[in-house]
């Protein structure tokens, strides 16, 4: 059992010892620690808080447990229930709200549950910002309301305006996309994608859905991390309907992922790769991604003259990265797209919307598409933490005893070779290490990962 502190919020699984797993106490505290930071971050106190939360199992139990602690605090609080991790940062922005809370596990297994926190641009907190309100946390410095200064719920439903804020972007072809007649096979694997993609795919003019894992209670029907070994029921269901495509989404719904009609998986290194294809076709700009993602990122930004940079892994670090190079367009080889002409979070709504106005001018087959494009075998790798493992020192082996061309020490370690890279760090979000490679073929890639398993072992 699990209680980790990061950049990607306080993630950790449900029961046990306070302040070893997500307890209602911690829950408590580390709200009431973001309540104080917020009032000292916007410099008042009758604050605004959004809060959101997937259909995780301890969903409904952690969000109330936020909601009153923020309401102890003297918070005003939009509750808007189910929802994407998304839609809740386009609320904040829609409320002009001073922060929000996302109450999800993202890609972790049912037993976990985490507070996502966002400040007042609907952005998760820097990693300062993040480090400020450990510290209230741990000096427990922050004050209750008194009666009279209790705060406010008011109850209210943000998908509708996410997906009309998507619908009036440029790139956006509903017409096109409704005159192609796509029959589309969505996972939803239990949870608010099951409601928040086929209502976005109706109002593209997609009609013909087959919508498999439609149940809103979080009991996943599979591992939620939307990788090829996960998704049988989906590439089956594809090719069994003769559909266009499948759709693949986390639990969440900031991560995409797209069968091919063939039912083979387009890959979901792929979906920012076909994102920035189309975007950077009509919008002049750079590319931002981290270091675990495709190369093919960075091919794709060479064909249009744009340069491709690469942050440390997390969102939060990919969204500085974008404003800090004018990006047009980025994320995460995960499957996140982020596309700050309509907001700095990864979105797989947005990532729909343009991926199908793409496809459809295109007039290929998915298959035919994912053929268009540089082909990487990519490898990805966990290794579980053991006691006295020590990262540094591992680091250290690999540096010295593998010929590499170029380094990065931003985020861990991640070597450059002329036949592909290789990256090593430890996770936000699991008590794991991350082993990424990727090469032109699958044996390459191996290779270069089999070459770090081996330092680690001896």
């Amino acid at each position: 059992m699990t209680l980790i502190k990061s950049i990607s919020g306080i993630r950790g699984t449900i029961g046990g010892k306070i302040n070893e797993n997500l307890t209602p106490l911690d829950v408590v505290l580390f709200t009431a620690s973001y309540a104080a930071w917020c009032k000292q971050h916007v410099n008042k106190e009758n604050i605004i808080v959004v809060v959101g939360r997937d259909a995780r199992i301890s969903g409904e139990m952690i969000k109330n447990l936020i909601i009153n602690t923020l309401v102890a605090c003297g918070a005003n609080v939009i509750d808007i229930g189910l929802a994407t991790t998304p839609t809740t940062e386009m609320a904040v922005m829609g409320e002009h709200a001073d922060g929000g809370i996302i109450v999800t596990a993202s890609h972790n297994p049912a037993q976990w549950n985490a507070l996502k926190l966002l400040n007042h641009r609907g952005e998760f907190l820097s990693a300062a910002d993040g480090a400020s309100v450990l510290e209230l946390s741990n000096n427990l410095s922050f004050e209750f309301a008194k009666i009279h200064q209790l705060g406010q719920i008011i109850t209210k439903d943000y998908l509708d305006y996410h997906i009309q804020k998507i619908l009036a972007l440029p790139l956006v072809t509903p017409t096109e996309i409704k005159s192609a007649n796509l029959k589309v096979v969505v996972d939803a694997i239990n949870s608010v994608g099951a409601m928040a993609i086929p209502a976005l795919l109706k109002q593209l003019g997609v009609n013909d859905i087959i919508l498999l894992n439609s149940e809103i209670n979080g009991q996943f029907a599979h591992n939620p991390e939307p990788l090829d070994e996960h998704l049988s029921q989906i590439k089956q269901t594809v090719v069994e309907n003769h559909a266009h495509l499948g759709i693949v989404v986390d639990p969440d719904v900031d991560r995409l992922a797209f069968i091919c009609e063939d039912g083979t998986m387009f890959g979901e290194e792929y979906t920012l790769v076909a994102v920035a294809d189309y975007v950077l076709s009509h919008t002049q700009g750079n590319t931002v991604s981290n270091l675990s993602s495709s190369r093919a990122l960075d091919d794709i930004s060479a064909k249009f003259n744009s340069q491709c940079f690469h942050s440390a892994v997390g969102e939060v670090n990919v969204v500085q990265m974008m404003k800090e190079k004018n990006a047009v367009i980025g994320g995460e080889g995960n499957g996140g797209v982020i596309y700050p002409d309509l907001h700095y979070g990864r979105d797989a709504l947005v990532g729909v919307a343009l991926f199908l106005s793409y496809f459809t001018k295109k007039g290929l087959s998915m298959s035919q598409l994912k053929a268009t494009y540089p082909q990487y075998y990519m490898v990805k790798h966990k290794i579980n933490l053991q006691p006295g493992f020590n990262f540094n020192i591992i680091k250290e082996k690999i540096e010295t005893t593998i010929p590499y061309q170029s380094k990065s020490t931003i985020d861990g370690l991640r070597l450059d070779f002329a036949d592909g890279w290789v990256h090593i760090r430890p996770s936000n979000t699991e008590p794991i290490i991350r082993l990424y490679a990727e090469a032109p073929n699958k044996e390459k890639a191996w290779n270069h990962v089999n070459k770090i398993l081996k330092i680690i072992s001896n």
